[in-house]
């Protein structure tokens, strides 16, 4: 798809007419990038709320004397709910850079200062959702040979909470992988 393209005074070239489909590309990028950020902001506030938020208490023999399961009684939850926190602000931070790259797709440094942080925070996010991850299986299942027994069959729903905590922080790292490699598809397309 050519067409000949008076350049200078009687030159002609075949320039070929992929500009505007470039651009309607890149804007696509961008409008996916947007939309994606969002999604990743709902997964980790989500995750950050739920964590945040659980606790349940078992009564032992008399009402005196319970049992209490809180998220702030372990630091690996307590990291997990500070990296989905610091990840969902960055998101939220990072939304305006992500509009100006549909006004304008053809911003390249914008854009490689976004991969750079979008591959910090999915760091954060992947530790923070592994230390996690490494509790709640504890909890689950136990360790016989450290003498850890496993929680859940007494606290069902803090179980359930926390595990289901870490599946809105494991797609919220989907989701980042998925920025950086749109972020890396757009930055190609400029070369």
């Amino acid at each position: 798809m050519t067409k000949d393209v008076v350049v200078e005074h009687g030159e002609s070239s075949k320039a070929p007419l992929v500009a505007p489909v470039a651009s309607g590309v890149g804007r696509a990028a961008s409008v996916a990038d947007v939309f994606l950020r969002f999604l990743a902001i709902v997964g980790t506030i989500a995750s950050a709320i739920a964590m945040g938020t659980t606790n349940e208490t078992l009564p032992f023999f008399t009402q005196f004397i319970q049992f209490e399961a809180k998220y702030s009684d372990l630091p690996s939850f307590t990291f997990f709910v500070a990296a989905n926190a610091v990840v969902c602000t960055y998101l939220v931070l990072s939304i305006p850079l992500s509009i100006v790259h549909i006004v304008r797709p053809r911003a390249r440094y914008s854009r490689l200062v976004l991969v750079f942080f979008d591959a910090a925070m999915l760091t954060l996010l992947t530790a923070g959702a592994s230390a996690a991850a490494a509790i709640v299986y504890l909890a689950h299942k136990g360790n016989v040979r450290a003498n850890w027994f496993a929680i859940c069959q007494q606290f069902d729903s803090f179980c359930e909470r926390i595990s289901g905590s870490l599946i809105g922080s494991f797609a919220a790292m989907v989701l980042l992988i998925m920025l950086i490699f749109l972020s890396a598809f757009a930055l190609a397309r400029r070369h």
